[in-house]
């Protein structure tokens, strides 16, 4: 009695030890697999590409004044697309203020962040809330959004003096942000 019983939790042992083994022999091809299908759906949701001309657009402004890209051309661009209700949204505005506009102050730099499918009153509270001061557009229709993407959100189109899609990231990180950053430095000082 005492052998079958001894057995049975050696099997029970062995079978558990194979699971274990196998969740780490799959678990990182799998990761990588799943990385590449995001990768994969982030390129195909991507309307406008590196080195394409951005599409031209006017938004409203939180101030009720109105923006077109096309009027900005010489500077640099960065258009970012983001929504109060988005975690890494709002992480990302957190870096804002220092990090891009008083970083880039009395250069010809536009952040020009972009407010994808809410509703105004729903941006002011926000923005109130946040104690942001900096401007906002308001995109209801995802009228503008359309145009340069088809989903996922914080998303950011860096647009060169000539109009030009000079980079694109999607989501926020702290690495990447900065390697954004660096990229607007050295836009900025090709002019």
């Amino acid at each position: 009695m005492a052998t079958k019983k001894s057995n049975r939790q050696l099997l029970i042992l062995l079978a558990l030890i194979a699971v274990v083994i196998a969740a780490i022999v799959l678990l990182p091809s799998c990761g990588s697999r799943r990385q590449q299908q995001a990768e994969d759906d982030v390129e195909a949701t991507t309307l406008v590409r590196e080195g394409e001309q951005a599409p031209d657009f006017t938004v409203e402004m939180i101030d009720r004044s109105r923006v077109t890209l096309s009027a900005l051309r010489g500077k640099v661009v960065l258009v970012n697309f983001w929504a109060t209700w988005c975690p890494p949204c709002r992480e990302e505005l957190t870096h804002v203020q220092t990090e891009l506009i008083d970083r880039f102050a009395g250069r010809d730099f536009v952040f020009l962040p972009i407010s994808r499918g809410e509703e105004r009153a729903t941006v002011e509270a926000f923005r109130e809330k946040a104690g942001y001061t900096f401007p906002m557009g308001l995109d209801p229709e995802r009228a503008v959004y359309d145009r340069f993407a088809s989903n996922y959100i914080p998303r950011n189109f860096l647009v060169g003096p000539d109009g030009r899609i000079v980079t694109a990231t999607v989501g926020f990180d702290e690495e990447e942000f900065a390697a954004l950053i660096d990229t607007i430095e050295r836009t900025l000082e090709k002019q």
